[in-house]
């Protein structure tokens, strides 16, 4: 029987989100930003939020209030995201109401929460799978093995990225709760028209998830549920959904009102279960608590959020000085370090300086670790990219994931948030799409959303661009859909040096670095890329990002006789350039920009202002690309200087690269190609 202090501290906190939700809607002018409150979900939230410890992690939906104020959270802390007020404790004013995200001592950890219904699944399933690679490293975890709980609507379990959190956590048996409040509605889609089953029925289908049911409107129910539910995963270290049937007694949203959609006959079916009533009736009926103190918590806790309410709407609104704060944790890599080209050694592929830039990164640093899809010790990659890696390391470390692209990139976050630093990788460029999803909303939001408190570290190794019939799904280009990404870094590395020290730089950047590698050069296979190969850097050597390099300079007589151009490029492009340059002796100068974002605009506008021609080329279909963009930006930047129009280069504007080789070389550019534009620029 649970205590009749814990079932008023729970009646009174009841109260509090009641007088919380009561005076938002009494004041709607004020409270313009949307929202949703805990109304009708109190009794499970509160239940679960008692029970956790400062080791834990918890992901709060958006409707999941009442397990802040049960972990501890004042109203006006709450309310201040609310008003998106300044000095809100979780964004700043940059998220909507309960999308936390906190490091506090003596509350369990939340890592940054999106909008995106079922998306926070996979980076929260991150975090349980970060605590078990801990434990099975021997790094550590607490005073207690810690839990991560998810918290979800019912509605959101249809999304498929949730399935691959599912999948993960059964394969792997991860320590996470997986908390699925189920009040019948999706918004203004009803469970009936939206589903076949519920969370717990869907549940079964995966092989080793323990399952249980709750009236999660029964505080006592729903009290000793969760604490069986973290028990079991305490000593377990395996996954397990709870299932708690709710009703839904607010709002969707502010901007969604019951009163559009419900009926009468709807809404009086899901308040006979308002978790208030109930624990009001159980406390007097079974605890002998008198009506009178019951009324008088009500009365206490309603001036209580009143105040609270006043002093969040007085407090100050955001620094607009303060807005593109955060967008990346400060790099300490700002300048090139170490030996680039060590005496007495041979050249090697792009492909081994970039496995033996991985390897020097795991032997280093017992907190980085390496999956993805075919990288593990039976292959070590399609391109063999990650050979001898699970051999060395164990398949703790390095080790294959299912074809989960969502899951492989979403994980990181949580993965990064317990203290790990994950290299992971996309096994073709043309497969990244289903990640896209985790890269945009979750990953690249986390530094800015949660002011600096949850940077992403990661490195995401894509292979990328055509290499000879490998067909139109591998052999795409996706660095332009990247470049619209905010919030992430682009690497593009032509050469073994400079992807070593990149890979290298990435790691210690401290954001979230997309490594783009060309398949065509990692070997030098394809004709006319031999210089790809270079020596191997020493393993302190690093390239700091957004800077790039000049490969071929042009003749400072050519220069002052007006007689050259400039090209930038990256990737195969520079080899395209560096083979059409040899027609044109001295006349020519080519810059490797080697990383997308952050750009060396400096080097590129100073390079431009030099010549007065240039030529941005790109394997890309051409329209609406980054280099359409960038020439877009240099013409905008050096136009006083510009002797002629900024010419781009790129493939067809063609869906897809055909396999036929005959058909490639037709869409692709080449060097050919390159030096007949050359030659009609030199000539303008």
């Amino acid at each position: 029987m649970l205590s009749k202090e814990l079932l008023l501290k729970a009646y009174r906190l009841m109260m509090t989100a009641r007088a919380m939700a009561d005076t938002y809607d009494a004041n709607r002018q004020v409270c313009k930003y949307v929202h949703s409150t805990s109304r009708g979900h109190e009794a499970i939230q509160l239940a679960t939020a008692f029970q956790l410890q400062p080791c834990d992690y918890v992901s709060p939906y958006y409707r999941d209030e009442s397990i802040m104020l049960g972990m501890g959270y004042r109203p006006y802390e709450l309310m201040l995201q609310l008003l998106a007020k300044g000095d809100d404790p979780f964004t700043g004013g940059r998220e909507y109401y309960n999308h936390p995200n906190i490091r506090r001592e003596g509350f369990p950890n939340i890592i940054h929460q999106s909008s995106a219904t079922g998306m926070q699944v996979i980076p929260t399933t991150g975090v349980a799978q970060g605590m078990k690679y801990r434990e099975k490293q021997g790094l550590g975890n607490g005073p207690v093995p810690p839990v991560t709980v998810c918290s979800l609507g019912d509605g959101s379990v249809t999304e498929g990225e949730v399935s691959e959190a599912f999948q993960f956590a059964v394969l792997h048996q991860l320590p996470i709760i997986y908390l699925v409040q189920d009040n019948d509605w999706g918004i203004s889609v009803s469970s009936d028209e939206a589903r076949t089953m519920d969370a717990y029925e869907y549940a079964a289908g995966f092989k080793g998830m323990e399952r249980l049911r709750v009236d999660g409107s029964d505080f006592s129910a729903s009290y000793k549920a969760m604490s069986a539910a973290i028990d079991y995963v305490r000593k377990n270290r395996s996954p397990i959904l709870v299932h708690a049937k709710v009703p839904l007694l607010g709002h969707h949203t502010s901007g969604v009102r019951k009163e559009w959609y419900r009926t009468e006959e709807d809404l009086k079916k899901h308040y006979k279960d308002d978790p208030g009533p109930k624990l009001r009736k159980l406390l007097m009926a079974e605890y002998g608590v008198k009506a009178g103190e019951l009324e008088l918590i009500e009365a206490e806790e309603k001036a209580y959020v009143q105040n609270e309410f006043e002093q969040a709407v007085a407090s100050p609104e955001p620094d607009p000085a303060t807005v593109a704060d955060h967008v990346y944790r400060p790099s300490p890599v700002t300048e090139e370090k170490g030996v680039r080209c060590p005496a007495g050694k041979d050249k090697v592929v792009m492909v081994d300086a970039a496995l033996h830039a991985v390897e020097e990164l795991l032997q280093d640093y017992p907190e980085a670790l390496f999956y993805g899809q075919d990288v593990g010790r039976r292959l070590g990659g399609v391109f063999r990219e990650a050979a001898t890696l699970a051999d060395k390391f164990g398949d703790n470390r390095v080790f294959n994931t299912a074809i989960q692209e969502a899951y492989i990139i979403g994980s990181t976050v949580g993965m990064n948030a317990v203290g790990l630093k994950p290299i992971v990788e996309v096994q073709f460029a043309d497969y990244i799409y289903p990640g896209l999803n985790q890269l945009v909303t979750e990953i690249s939001k986390s530094c800015y959303l949660s002011c600096g408190k949850f940077p992403v570290s990661m490195i995401l190794r894509v292979p990328i661009g055509a290499y000879g019939g490998g067909g139109p799904y591998h052999s795409g280009s996706v660095e332009s859909t990247l470049a619209t990404i905010k919030g992430i870094k682009i690497a593009y590395p032509s050469n073994a040096a400079d992807i070593k020290g990149l890979i290298k730089s990435a790691y210690h950047d401290g954001n979230p670095v997309v490594m783009l590698e060309h398949k065509g050069l990692y070997w030098s296979k394809v004709p006319g890329t031999e210089d790809a190969k270079t020596v191997e850097p020493d393993r302190d050597y690093i390239i700091p990002f957004g800077k790039g390099s000049v490969v071929v300079a042009a003749e400072d007589e050519m220069v002052n006789n007006g007689e050259s151009i400039c090209i930038i490029t990256y990737g195969m492009g520079v080899y395209w350039a560096k083979n059409a340059a040899k027609q044109f002796p001295g006349q020519v100068e080519i810059i490797d920009i080697r990383t997308i974002y952050p750009l060396d605009e400096e080097l590129i506008y100073n390079t431009v202002r030099k010549h007065g021609k240039c030529i941005v080329l790109t394997e890309e279909q051409l329209r609406n690309s980054f280099c359409e963009a960038l020439a877009g930006r240099i013409a905008q930047n050096c136009f006083q200087q510009l002797d002629a129009p900024v010419q781009t280069i790129g493939a067809l504007d063609l869906p897809a690269v055909p396999m036929n080789m005959g058909l490639e070389a037709a869409m692709l550019p080449s060097a050919d190609k390159v030096a007949a534009r050359i030659e009609q620029l030199l000539n303008w």
